[in-house]
């Protein structure tokens, strides 16, 4: 994976809205097309209505028409919530890049950060 996405991702950080958390953050993402997908969260004060970084790369990139299996890689400038790990997983990412609390950049693939899946049957 580049560097030029984790950039990306920290450049979108700074666009976030969270007015209440003040936790900025921001995800790149890169399709097998080569095209980029930004995302960042979204605050809401009804709390439970806010969005990940992620999940807002991920619906922009749905948005232009790309499906699971479509997305390679994402970088994001914190380490993905459990939610956020299952929309990695069902858009089939095969790489997912962030830096630790102590600032080491590290990879997974989704089935590394969440080995028990839901998958729906068939």
């Amino acid at each position: 994976m580049s560097d030029d996405l984790l950039a990306r991702a920290q450049a979108a950080a700074e666009r976030a809205y969270a007015p209440y958390s003040h936790y900025l953050v921001g995800a790149a993402i890169r399709a097998r097309n080569g095209r980029v997908y930004e995302g960042v969260n979204v605050e809401n004060a009804a709390y439970p209505l806010g969005i990940c970084a992620e999940r807002t790369a991920i619906a922009s990139a749905v948005v232009d028409g790309c499906r699971p299996g479509d997305l390679i890689e994402i970088a994001i400038t914190a380490s993905p919530c459990g939610g956020c790990r299952q929309w990695l997983h069902e858009f089939r990412l095969e790489q997912v890049r962030f830096p630790k609390a102590d600032g080491e950049v590290v990879s997974y693939t989704p089935a590394e950060l969440l080995p028990e899946t839901w998958d729906l049957p068939g």
